[in-house]
């Protein structure tokens, strides 16, 4: 069992050790009840503490699904089992279940609409370039190419420069790892 859906898994929530891998801010605006911010371009520093964690069960999610299942992937070969929400907490909410946050929290978009408007933008600006320097034309190349690779390759590059900018971390700074990793030892 990989993918549960939401329904699932708000039967079982405290069955579930869950991590939430999407970014600090994308956390910060709201997340499962319960669930621990480790996010997925840091997974591989949590791998020692998830192979000491005695929960049966571990539970990745994201936004959408996709970066869960990504790091499910990730977590499974580094011998961990673990399943991801499918939908992500698009559909958590989507079935009317409720997001724990902090009130008044900004609202960030979520890393696949950010992925969008940075890559439709290039493209577009690419395009518009290339009317005067028709060499300006290889961005948009540049950006298709990276967008077919993503896709065949379930990775996203984009997504990874895009969660390292300011706004894509919460307000009040960015929360320690080792804070995490050390509540996932108690818990």
């Amino acid at each position: 069992m990989t993918a549960l859906a939401p329904a699932q898994v708000r039967a079982r929530l405290t069955d579930f050790l869950v991590l939430d891998v999407r970014t600090p801010a994308e956390y910060a605006t709201g997340h499962i009840p319960g669930a621990y911010n480790v996010p997925l371009d840091r997974l591989h520093e949590a791998v020692p503490t998830l192979k000491r964690e005695s929960r049966p069960e571990l539970l990745i999610v994201c936004a959408s699904g996709a970066r869960s299942e990504r790091a499910r992937a990730e977590l499974t070969a580094a011998g961990i089992e673990a399943a991801h929400l499918s939908g992500g907490t698009s559909a958590w909410v989507a079935e009317g279940h409720e997001l724990d946050g902090p009130a008044g929290a900004r609202n960030v978009w979520p890393m696949e609409r950010q992925v969008r408007l940075a890559a439709g933008s290039l493209v577009v600006l690419g395009l518009a370039l290339g009317r005067r320097a028709p060499k300006a034309r290889l961005l948009s190349v540049a950006i298709g190419s990276g967008l077919i690779y993503s896709a065949v390759s379930n990775t996203c590059g984009m997504a990874a420069v895009l969660a390292k900018l300011p706004y894509n971390r919460p307000a009040g700074g960015t929360p320690d790892l080792a804070d995490t990793l050390s509540a996932l030892d108690r818990a």
